[in-house]
């Protein structure tokens, strides 16, 4: 049996990656998982009698392109819980992965749009891989009703303590002095990881070269030796070996600092400015969703996010919650990640290959 590695958050753009966990959150990732199982398949009665006739009737679907226990699945699992009491009605995780979360996604698509099946997804499906994958079956920005912003992840970029630098200036410095001499490690071709490294030397005017690998985790040593130099991590996995002293953390990608990380500055306040990449993750529902549908989803879902217990559930699988907003606010930030996306991934050559 393979081991059990932290959800690798960084890594959720990749339409090739598989999701992974730390032996050393094994027990509260299994028990996360428990207990938002047991609130997102069990109805409750009592939110049912409150909530009165009408939609929602029966359970609501809710397909995760990803593999169950990956930490899409988790995310999507402890938000439920609370949906579920919110709406009245069980919300039943349906994982459907393959290719990058496009299969499931693709699923999702084809859905009646009743509002009995919802995909909860993340930045992959719907910024990245349409501009990786020119062939999928679904259209991302006219197959769905976007509906509800959940939470973000942001990764941390980490160094190998050999190298002579300790903060993003430093490191621009360095790699400026040394061109082409720095490498860096990702978990693939068009990962997230590659994405942001791609994006960081071309702003910063660096030249980098890649080093993929069929996981974060499995770079991990390298870079800890300096066979590698720099990687973008999640916060999760990689702050464990910066606390250990193996890595050096210099910045997080978010646009704010991150309470998972609150003594690191941003990329951008680190003289990058406008430097900001997050893995989202969102709910959408199949095209054509009513109005009154999507205003009762985008409500429960608001106001899950909102709770303490949530955030703090969130905050352990390396997420933080959004700030609640519309239906049309969430469209319109997918719709500058695709686009800010699709110019780093044509403007690099960046292909699957």
């Amino acid at each position: 049996m393979p081991r059990t590695t932290t959800p690798s958050l960084s890594s959720f753009h990749s339409p090739q990656q598989r999701v992974q966990h730390s032996p050393s959150r094994r027990d509260a990732v299994t028990t996360l998982l428990g207990l938002a199982g047991l609130a997102a398949f069990a109805a409750l009665p009592q939110a049912a009698l409150a909530q009165g006739g009408g939609w929602p009737e029966h359970a609501i679907r809710v397909i995760v392109p990803f593999p169950a226990s990956g930490a899409t699945d988790l995310v999507a699992r402890v938000v439920a819980q609370k949906v579920a009491h919110e709406l009245g009605q069980s919300l039943v995780i349906d994982n459907r992965p393959g290719a990058g979360g496009t299969i499931g996604t693709a699923e999702a698509a084809k859905a009646p749009n009743d509002g009995y099946t919802l995909l909860f997804t993340t930045s992959s499906t719907h910024a990245i891989s349409p501009h990786l994958m020119p062939k999928l079956a679904y259209k991302a920005d006219k197959d769905f009703t976007p509906i509800a912003h959940v939470a973000d992840a942001a990764s941390v970029l980490l160094v190998t303590p050999s190298l002579p630098v300790k903060n993003v200036q430093e490191l621009i410095s360095y790699a400026k002095a040394n061109p082409g001499k720095l490498n860096y490690a990702t978990s693939g071709n068009g990962t997230i990881v590659h994405l942001n490294t791609a994006a960081f030397a071309a702003q910063a005017g660096v030249q980098l070269t890649h080093v993929p690998y069929k996981g974060t985790a499995q770079s991990i040593s390298d870079l800890a030796t300096g066979q590698v130099h720099m990687l973008f991590d999640s916060i999760p996995t990689g702050m464990p070996h910066v606390a250990s002293g193996r890595l050096r953390a210099l910045a997080v990608t978010s646009e704010q600092r991150t309470k998972l990380a609150p003594d690191l500055p941003t990329i951008a306040e680190s003289g990058l400015p406008g430097y900001s990449s997050v893995t989202w993750f969102g709910v959408y529902g199949p095209a054509g969703m009513k109005p009154e549908l999507v205003a009762k989803v985008n409500a429960a879902f608001n106001k899950a996010i909102q709770t303490p217990e949530v955030a703090a559930n969130l905050a352990k699988l390396g997420a933080d919650v959004a700030k609640p907003g519309t239906p049309a606010q969430f469209a319109d930030m997918v719709k500058a990640d695709s686009t800010r996306w699709a110019k780093v991934i044509k403007d690099n050559r960046i292909t699957l290959e």
